[in-house]
C-alpha cells in the first residue's frame, strides 16, 4: 500500500490539518481498512494514530486506488470536541466478538424497553378515553 498526500492545509479555527490523500493498493488486494489508512497517515505524517482520523475513502472505479480525506488534529481533546460521532466511531478499532455480543444485547434490551414503555403509554391512553 502506497500512499501519497494531493493537498494538505491547516485549519487555524478547527486546529486541524485537513488533508486529502490517494492510496495505491495493488499489492494488497482490496481496499485498505480505515485503521490501517490510519496508521499510514500518521506515519507519513509523524503524528500519533489517535490524532488522525479518515474522513472519508472511496476507491475509483476499475483501478486499485482510493482517494479520500483525513483530519490531523492538534490534539485528542480538540479532536472529540470538532469531529463528528459517526466519524469518532467509524475510525474506533474493530472490537471485540464478545463486546459485541454485549452491545447487540443492551441495544435489544433497550428496544424492549422502549417498546413496553410505548405500550403502556398507549393503555393508559385508552383507558383515558373510556373513563
Amino acid at each position: 500500500m502506497k500512499i501519497s498526500i494531493t493537498s494538505k492545509e491547516y485549519n487555524p479555527l478547527l486546529k486541524r490539518k485537513e488533508i486529502t490523500f490517494e492510496i495505491n493498493h495493488e499489492k494488497t488486494g482490496g481496499t485498505p481498512t480505515r485503521l490501517e489508512v490510519r496508521k499510514e497517515l500518521a506515519a507519513v505524517l509523524k503524528m500519533d494514530i489517535d490524532l488522525v482520523y479518515v474522513e472519508k475513502m472511496t476507491t475509483k472505479t476499475g483501478t486499485r486506488i482510493a482517494v479520500g480525506a483525513a483530519n490531523a488534529y492538534d490534539s485528542a481533546e480538540q479532536a472529540k470536541l470538532v469531529e463528528s460521532k459517526h466519524i469518532l466511531v467509524r475510525n474506533a478499532p474493530p472490537k471485540k466478538p464478545e463486546e459485541k455480543k454485549e452491545a447487540v444485547e443492551k441495544l435489544e434490551e433497550t428496544k424492549t424497553a422502549e417498546k413496553k414503555e410505548k405500550v403502556e403509554t398507549t393503555e393508559k391512553k385508552e383507558e383515558k378515553k373510556e373513563g
